[in-house]
């Protein structure tokens, strides 16, 4: 068996999250059938690790999954053919032969993920599968303050959503930055970090934009640090807006190449 990984994009509006459910429609089970496919249908079903789950909406513009497959073919080999099977809200962008002790899921060492918030009065049915609306006015220098506070390690537990299995809610937020887009009215929010608790990142938006529109303390994010309250965070911005930009991996990054431990 061959292991390859794949870096591949994909729209999320009509993807019922990455994990494969039965009778749903997602990115895991879109892959393992075009994979198997190409297999010309082996007896034992090849599986897909990813490198992490998405929402059902939430896009990828680079996520990253690993499988093994039992024939020793070029990646251009995988790339033309796994892209002439895929529907058209997915692109496999990058095909490696990987060592069989790569992981896709326990080898990552960090992620980056952007937000998209649309400023316009009303929601523009052009944009509103691919951005968060926000009707209010915004200070975005009060935004990036917010980002600042959450920089650094901590306990994000006011930052995760009912229903995590993680065993801490300890993490890491190397860097935290936010530009305000005019040409489109949108405020773009990224995040790289060493990992992200469930709607994590959608919580930690919702609650920057509140700073920024006056509606909470400057500075409220070290509250919320303290009390370890989801209720108190309130907001989950809408997943339409969210974005995989990058899954690094040991060696991908120079400021932080080392391996970071796994929740």
């Amino acid at each position: 068996m061959i292991r390859y990984k794949i870096t591949f994009a994909y729209d999320g509006t009509n993807f019922n999250g990455f994990q494969r459910q039965p009778k749903q429609r997602t990115v895991e089970g879109v892959l393992t059938s075009k994979i198997n496919i190409m297999a010309k249908k082996p007896q034992k079903t090849i599986e897909v690790f990813g490198s992490g789950r998405t929402d059902s909406g939430v896009h990828a513009l680079a996520q990253v999954a690993h499988f093994d497959f039992p024939f020793d073919l070029p990646t251009e080999a995988i790339y033309r053919g796994l892209n002439s099977m895929l529907p058209l809200d997915m692109e496999v962008l990058k095909v490696e032969k990987v060592s069989d002790t790569f992981h896709a899921r326990y080898d990552v060492s960090g992620k980056r993920y952007m937000y998209r918030a649309d400023l316009g009065e009303f929601s523009n049915p052009f944009k509103r599968n691919y951005t968060g609306h926000w009707k209010f006015p915004v200070d975005v220098d009060k935004v990036r303050t917010a980002l600042t506070d959450l920089i650094g390690q901590h306990d994000f537990s006011s930052f995760v959503a009912s229903g995590s299995t993680a065993k801490s809610n300890v993490r890491t937020i190397y860097d935290a930055k936010c530009f305000y887009d005019e040409a489109e009215n949108e405020i773009n929010i990224e995040f790289y970090g060493n990992g992200f608790l469930y709607n994590m990142v959608r919580i930690m938006v919702g609650v920057a934009m509140e700073i920024g529109a006056g509606t909470r303390p400057e500075h409220d994010v070290l509250r919320l640090f303290d009390v370890k309250d989801r209720d108190q965070a309130r907001l989950t911005m809408p997943a339409s807006g969210l974005y995989l930009k990058k899954v690094y991996y040991e060696g991908d990054d120079p400021e932080h190449p080392t391996k970071l431990p796994k929740f």
